[in-house]
């Protein structure tokens, strides 16, 4: 069950518009500017996630930062590699 949907009229500068066009492929235009705010509201959601943590819990440091990436990246080796993560 899909969710109801309304038209919309939006500007955007014509050549950010071609370019979506000609990559929407045969989802159209709507449903490739759908996904795309899609993905800034959950950006934007984990913005506002971020700031009320480091408010209480103060910033997360370049260091802390970067042990979390090569956490991320082991696990993502461990599952290509079957699952055997060390």
């Amino acid at each position: 069950m899909s969710e109801p949907t309304g038209k919309y009229s939006i500007t955007m500068p014509r050549d950010i518009a071609e370019a979506a066009r000609s990559r929407s492929g045969p989802s159209g235009l709507s449903a490739y500017v759908a996904a795309a705010v899609a993905r800034q509201i959950e950006r934007d959601n984990l913005n506002e996630l971020i700031q009320v943590a480091e408010a209480e819990h103060g910033p997360i440091s370049d260091d802390e930062v970067q042990a979390l990436r090569d956490q991320l990246h082991q696990a993502r080796r461990g599952q290509a590699d079957g699952g055997a993560a060390a």
